[in-house]
Order: C-alpha cells, then structure tokens, then sequence
C-alpha cells in the first residue's frame, strides 16, 4: 500500500502543487512530495537566522 500523494502534501503544507501536474507517474509524485521543503520549517529557519544576525549586529556596533 502506497500513500497518496495528495496526504504528502497536506502533510507539508502544500496541497494540490505536485499531484495536480497531469502526467506524472504515482512514484514520481511521491518523490518530489518527499524531497519538498516543509514551507513552516523554512520559516522558522529564516527567523531564527535572522535574529542571529540581527543580534549580531547588535553587538557589532556596541
């Protein structure tokens, strides 16, 4: 039994992107859904690496 490629990408947030391109076999669906990046992780990611830099900076011109 396979998972659907449509609840890979519930899971990460990004539903209707990958499955809804025609043409493209089940297996490869899964794998763009596997290889993708989680949209809420990229974000939490940026903020944090933003306020290291900030606070960075922050004590750079102290």
């Amino acid at each position: 039994m396979k998972v659907s490629p449509a609840f890979g990408e519930w899971l990460m947030g990004i539903p209707g992107r990958i499955t809804s391109v025609s043409g493209l076999p089940i297996n490869a669906q899964l794998k763009l859904a596997g290889n993708g990046v989680v949209p809420q992780q990229a974000e939490i990611a940026i903020r944090e690496l933003l306020a290291i830099l900030s606070a960075d900076e922050t004590e750079q011109a102290a």
